[in-house]
């Protein structure tokens, strides 16, 4: 299965972060799409126009498009912006081929949201987004749990 790996990309510590997820699916069998793994480092930090917008929607849309499912990161104060329009194409093609497109797991490590999960679940992200995942996926609070989600998501016929 090829997962989608949605979350913002724009520092050190995001890209690691998400290079660590991409390893962690990779070890258990998962094809993993990372929009940043697409570009050359130095290209894709260019500010010059080098990579430009059509390009990188191209890249990506062709990743989201020839995913199986996708995991979303959506830690943060709120879900990054180029995350959110990949949960929303995505959740669109579940909705149209459910066979094919098998859904989003959003990921939340975020201890603010974390700690209000209890009271509202996913209070604090977005609830267009929640329902979004929801539609044909599920929110979760661990690397561990979004796995589980995914071999779940795999599985299913």
């Amino acid at each position: 299965m090829k997962i989608y790996l949605a979350g913002p990309l724009f520092s050190d510590a995001e890209r690691s972060f998400l290079d660590t997820v991409a390893a962690r699916l990779r070890a258990e069998g998962f094809e993993v799409f990372v929009p940043h793994e697409q570009f050359a480092e130095q290209k894709f930090q260019r500010s010059d126009g080098d990579s430009t917008a059509d390009e990188v929607y191209a890249v990506d849309l062709a990743g989201v498009m020839g995913a199986n499912a996708v995991l979303a990161w959506l830690d943060g104060t709120q879900v990054d912006d180029g995350t959110a329009v990949e949960i929303g194409i995505f959740s669109r093609l579940a909705a149209q081929d459910p066979a094919r497109y098998k859904g989003i797991i959003g990921l939340s490590t975020d201890m603010r949201v974390a700690r209000r999960k209890g009271l509202v679940p996913a209070d604090g992200i977005n609830l267009f987004v929640v329902g979004a995942i929801r539609a044909s996926g599920e929110v979760v609070w661990s690397v561990d749990e979004a796995v589980a989600a995914l071999i779940r998501l795999r599985d299913r016929p």
